[in-house]
Formats: C-alpha cells, sequence, structure tokens
C-alpha cells in the first residue's frame, strides 16, 4: 500500500472520497473496487467514535487505501489517539497559526520529532513486535500532519503555516472558510476566491501537497490545474443521494415516455 505520507511527497494526482457515515466492514473493499487511493475519515462531524473511526481505517488500510483522519479537535489526547487507531495522517479542525501546527506535529510525532506517547503493538503498528528506535523512527515516517485552513486567520497565517516544516499537505476547508469571510457558501465572490489563490500559491511555493472536496469533475480539473493533488470527491451520504436522485429521474424519464 501506498502510504498516505508517501502519497504526498508528489504532486501527482490522487482520488480519494469522503467518509463521515458509512461505517459498514466492507467500505475499504467498496472504495478500492471505485479506484480510490485515499479516504478522508471524519470524526468532527460524524458522530464517529474512536472505535468506530478504528474499524474503518483497518478496513480501508486492509484494502490499500490511505487514510487521513480527522479527530473532534486539536486536543493531545484527541491527536495522538488518532495515531494510535491507525490514521496515516492527522488532520485536525481550525488551524489558525503556525504555533498551533507546531504543537499538533509535537503530539503526533515520537521522539526526536516530538513527544507522543509511547505505545507500540497496536493498530497503528499492525501489532507487529519490533525494535522500539525502528518502531518509533517507522512511525514517523508514515505519521502525516495535514493543516486544514478554513478560517480567515488561517488564511492570514497561511505563509507561515505552509512554510512549518513538518506539515506534509495543506487542507482547504472550503465551507467554514467561506463562513468566517462573512460570506458562506459564495465560493464565486472574489474575496473567497483571493483566499484560495493565497493558500494555494503559499503551499505550492513551499513544495506542500494540497487537498479539498470537490463536488464535480470541472472543479476538480480547475483545481487540478492550480496545483491542488489531492482531489476529493464528494463523500459517502452525497454520494449514495446522487446516485439515488439521477437513477430516479432516469427511470421517471423512461417511465414517461
Amino acid at each position: 500500500m501506498t502510504t498516505f505520507s508517501e502519497q504526498t511527497r508528489s504532486k501527482d494526482l490522487k482520488l480519494g472520497t469522503y467518509i463521515g457515515e458509512i461505517a459498514t466492514p466492507g467500505i475499504g473493499r467498496l472504495l478500492r473496487g471505485a479506484g480510490c487511493s485515499f479516504a478522508f475519515v471524519d470524526m468532527e462531524h460524524s458522530g464517529f467514535t474512536f472505535e468506530t473511526a478504528k474499524a474503518v481505517l483497518r478496513s480501508l488500510h486492509d484494502a490499500g487505501i490511505a487514510t487521513v483522519l480527522r479527530p473532534p479537535s486539536q486536543a493531545v489526547h484527541h491527536l495522538a489517539r488518532a495515531c494510535d487507531v491507525g490514521a496515516q495522517g492527522i488532520v485536525p479542525p481550525m488551524l489558525s497559526n503556525a504555533d498551533q501546527a507546531a504543537a499538533c506535529v509535537d503530539a503526533i510525532k515520537y521522539w526526536p520529532d516530538g513527544h507522543r506517547g509511547c505505545a507500540f503493538g497496536i493498530a497503528h503498528d499492525d501489532y507487529l513486535a519490533g525494535a522500539v528506535t525502528d518502531t518509533m523512527a517507522a512511525a514517523n515516517a508514515k505519521t502525516s500532519f495535514v493543516a486544514l485552513i478554513e478560517s480567515a486567520e488561517g488564511i492570514e497565517n497561511c505563509e507561515a503555516i505552509a512554510a512549518h516544516e513538518g506539515v506534509d499537505c495543506v487542507w482547504i476547508g472550503h465551507f467554514d472558510m467561506s463562513a468566517s469571510l462573512g460570506i458562506p457558501g459564495a465560493f464565486d465572490d472574489p474575496i473567497f476566491v483571493d483566499a484560495i489563490a493565497r493558500i494555494m500559491a503559499a503551499a505550492n511555493r513551499n513544495g506542500k501537497s494540497v487537498g479539498r472536496l470537490v463536488g464535480s469533475a470541472e472543479d476538480a480539473a480547475a483545481f487540478h490545474a492550480a496545483g491542488c493533488d489531492f482531489i476529493c470527491y464528494l463523500g459517502d451520504v452525497w454520494l449514495l443521494q446522487k446516485a439515488l436522485r439521477d437513477g430516479f429521474a432516469e427511470i421517471r424519464a423512461a417511465v414517461a415516455e
């Protein structure tokens, strides 16, 4: 499997989707069959417990899909537990500045890169035994920090955030960002467009991967052309609804004929 960390080392197109509702044991194989290379698992808005997230992550990893997990908060115990249950990438909500980024990196990295509490032979290292220093080094290499910029303050500090050595990927939280700017959902507003361009420029200038959720192939192509390499296409709930709406429309049209 190509881990999330390994995927951040190139600007090649990576396609994935969001999981915030459907935690079936088969979710990994379902996404693998659709061609996903990564999945964004959400605990902030889903109600998933860590036990649920752990099961979803295992299903995804067993199917060869890289993962990034959004824990409920930036609290150290949430970040550390997200690592322990097996998330490859950690994307805490509402990152506002480089100091917060540094604190998050410190919480998810073992010595000598951080102060993550030691726990070995569990989910994050596939329950395998090994030399302590080797296990810690492997975990540090595998565990990525994803900077989720989704506020006006985050935009103002995006250059410093993107320049932080511990940031592997910058993620654009477009809905919260638009609300923070006082223009909720107005994604064509020049204020929002300029903010996205500023974040993209900061990430690209520092050689960092960029990810975001998109709702169409047209948006995906436009953002990829601007330097966004992690394209998260919709999510479990919205994809199911979209498929049903489209299918029902086709059925009604066929019946009407």
